[in-house]
């Protein structure tokens, strides 16, 4: 199956189910996957408000197939993560999607980064990759045109087009008798009131019933969370990712994929290059609060959305601590020279003529009310729901082990409630 081709939708005009999933995007379409292979006749619905399925993180990440090398050791990203590389491998292997364990260098570019780098090699050791710390003669046979003082080499990174394996999730799904309401926006969710009970949500085509919800909305988790009656701890705040790419004429001055030493007091990875699964190379992101939670572009806002984040007292503590690093952040959204000069402290010889923009993403970020960003995955049981409140990268590449994990959560709950 092509990653253009569309899935239409399945309504055989059932309107009660085992389990209702909101959420098109690769965790919920994974979540499926899951449920259905593993408990075969669960009935499974997938509700999308858009016309066709990945259409905003999973469609707009940057393809990397992640190794595990930042994530806390013990952590759910850490674990998954590692898990996932190998399983996302074998996957698309067995359904022949397009992916390439290309490789990666992590580069310091000055001495001041030295300690940084170390302690990612030494994370990478505790977390079990087979990681190497090299010199820039090294680094060079690599990357012959990168800057750097030292690097770690993680070659278990990669690039995959998650949007095929996605799709190719909801296939397998569907097949098992899944079914899939494209262009459905829910409008409002009723809880049960004791557990056992039945959950209603209302959307645009109808209502839906179900034994149990798992909510994978991503940029609107939240919010979800919310209209089933939970009290999420957290609030979604979206940052855009803006990218620029290499022009044709010059991709080859990257490779693979090169990473700067990240800012430990910014909780962001900074600007790198990324070599794309199509062959172009990806320069970014940089990070900036989004005007809205699917502001893709500098001029869109929702001022509900807005409103609601500047309202938020966590937004103004994260303000408060970040002001410098979000300035610079904005700096390079403005102006392509300061974001250029990011790019030149890894490849001096780009310049402004060899990159063009390219299609910014929008990262569903967990803020919590003392101005901590969440930096592990947040799966949430509540009755008669499951909710995902916190899945940003390295989601793509653990999604079939969250997918899992929901779906041992999911059939524990769901025969429980149905014994009832």
């Amino acid at each position: 199956m092509s990653p253009g081709e569309n899935l239409d939708n399945v309504d055989r005009g059932r309107r009660r189910f085992d389990l209702a999933i909101i959420g098109g995007g690769i965790v919920g379409l994974a979540t499926a996957h899951a449920i259905t292979r593993d408990r075969p006749g669960t009935s499974v619905v997938i509700i999308e408000k858009e016309s066709d399925l990945a259409a905003h993180q999973t469609g707009r990440n940057s393809g990397v197939i992640h190794s595990g090398i930042y994530y806390k050791p013990g952590s759910l990203k850490a674990q998954m993560c590692k898990q996932g590389r190998d399983s996302m491998v074998d996957f698309c292997r067995t359904h022949d999607i397009a992916h390439e364990l290309c490789g990666k260098l992590i580069v310091a570019t000055k001495e001041s980064e030295l300690p940084g780098l170390q302690k990612l090699y030494d994370r990478g050791v505790e977390n079990g990759l087979d990681v190497s710390m090299i010199d820039p003669g090294q680094a060079h046979e690599i990357e012959p045109h990168v800057a750097c003082v030292k690097a770690v080499l993680v070659p278990s990174t990669g690039i995959a087009d998650y949007v095929a394996v996605a799709r190719t999730y909801a296939r397998l799904a569907l097949q098992q008798g899944a079914e899939l309401r494209l262009g459905t926006q829910v409008t409002k969710i009723t809880a049960p009131a004791t557990s056992g009970g039945v959950t209603r949500i209302e959307t645009n085509r109808g209502d839906i019933e179900a034994t149990w919800l798992v909510n994978c909305a991503g940029l609107h988790s939240d919010r979800m969370a919310k209209a089933a009656g939970a009290d999420p701890t957290a609030k979604i705040v979206p940052f855009r990712g803006e990218y620029y790419e290499l022009t044709p004429g010059r991709r080859h001055l990257v490779n693979t994929l090169i990473y700067p030493v990240p800012n430990p007091d910014f909780p962001f990875l900074g600007v790198h290059l990324t070599k794309m699964i199509d062959g172009s190379v990806h320069a970014g992101p940089n990070a900036v609060l989004a005007l809205a939670r699917e502001g893709y572009h500098k001029t869109d806002v929702n001022l509900s959305d807005l409103k609601e984040v500047l309202a938020y007292s966590g937004f103004h503590k994260l303000a408060r601590k970040y002001w410098a690093d979000g300035a610079k952040e904005v700096l390079r959204s403005l102006s392509k020279r300061q974001f250029v000069r990011s790019l030149q402290e890894l490849v001096p010889e780009i310049t402004a003529e060899d990159v063009v923009p390219s299609e910014a993403g929008i990262r569903a970020q967990a803020l919590l009310a003392d101005g901590a960003l969440v930096d592990d995955f947040l799966i949430d049981d509540q009755p008669g729901a499951t909710h995902v409140l916190n899945a940003p990268s390295p989601a793509a590449t653990a999604s079939l082990e969250i997918g899992q994990e929901i779906a041992a959560r999911v059939a524990t709950q769901l025969s429980a409630a149905l014994a009832g």
